[in-house]
């Protein structure tokens, strides 16, 4: 009985150590979509569009750009026009430097035309609330939930009184090409109808920190707080909940749906993947000392 119990155990072992060998699957490569990321916000300066091509998953090329489109943006409550000018990879509108085309309360459209098809998007600026302040704390390795010495950084603000509103922040370190984190929040709670008008609860508010790599001395934190409507929320909490997901329970990867439908007069055939989106954005930045 023993010998069999030993050679079942042996087995076993065999059947889990196989499962780390490296397989090769060939994966077909599928239908490329033209996929859109448009957002559009009430910062001063430059705003850009990318348009590029999807690429395979197991695919670690780029992906390749689409420089034939054309690209408008309509100021549906101004009744404006503005069009976009591809250059460098992306499609960007210049208002000029301390100028905004983004404005609180105004609904926007985008059309793209692209390959004799049109395809238009819709999105509104919602109400935004200032950060605050940002605080630090230093913390010890082995004393808090940091993995190193470091500090611990969060932002302060207070959701707006009076209705149903959807924050975005991301937290950056020392520039705004080095993003630390991304948290998602609706009247500054993870989920709607909990509280109105109060703080942004801690988890929320120190989601700017990476605990992995906490901020050191002389560093700079830079938080971003966006408003978001419903919809563009729902998608990018989707997208974000896919990226992070993972285990045996992860959930399986899928393209979430695009808000630019298809208008082309007489139908089109063509889809996109992404979104447009628009935010007003409050910003807060300082140096750990």
């Amino acid at each position: 009985m023993k010998k069999i119990r030993l050679s079942i155990l042996i087995a076993m072992v065999a059947a889990f150590t196989a499962c780390e060998d490296a397989i090769d699957i060939n994966v077909k490569k599928g239908t490329s979509y033209p996929v859109l990321d448009a957002w559009i916000t009430t910062e001063p300066g430059v705003q850009k569009i990318k348009f590029t091509k999807s690429v395979p998953y197991t695919d670690q090329a780029p992906a390749p750009v689409i420089d034939d489109a054309r690209i408008t943006l309509i100021d549906e409550t101004a009744n404006k026009s503005y069009l976009f000018a591809f250059a460098n990879g992306v499609y960007s509108y210049n208002p000029g430097d301390n100028e905004t085309l983004g404005v609180i309360g105004h609904a926007y459209r985008l059309r793209i035309e692209y390959n004799t098809e049109v395809f238009e998007a819709i999105d509104t600026i919602k109400r935004i609330t200032p950060i605050d302040s940002i605080s630090y704390k230093y913390e010890k390795q082995g004393e808090s939930f940091v993995d190193k010495d470091g500090y611990v950084a969060k932002f302060h603000a207070i959701d707006i009184k009076g209705g149903v509103d959807y924050y975005w922040m991301r937290s950056y370190r020392n520039d705004l090409q080095h993003k630390v984190g991304d948290a998602f929040s609706i009247d500054g709670y993870f989920d709607q109808s909990v509280k109105d008008g109060s703080a942004f609860i801690l988890p929320i508010q120190e989601a700017v920190t990476d605990f992995d790599k906490p901020f050191q001395k002389g560093e700079k934190v830079i938080v971003k707080l966006r408003s978001l409507t419903s919809q563009s929320h729902f998608f990018l909490t989707q997208v974000d909940n896919q990226l992070n997901s993972g285990g045996l329970f992860a959930k399986v990867l899928e393209n979430v749906k695009c808000n630019a439908i298809n208008v082309t007069a007489g139908g089109g055939k063509q889809r996109l993947l992404g979104w447009f989106g628009t935010s007003a954005v409050s910003s807060k930045e300082r140096v750990i000392e």
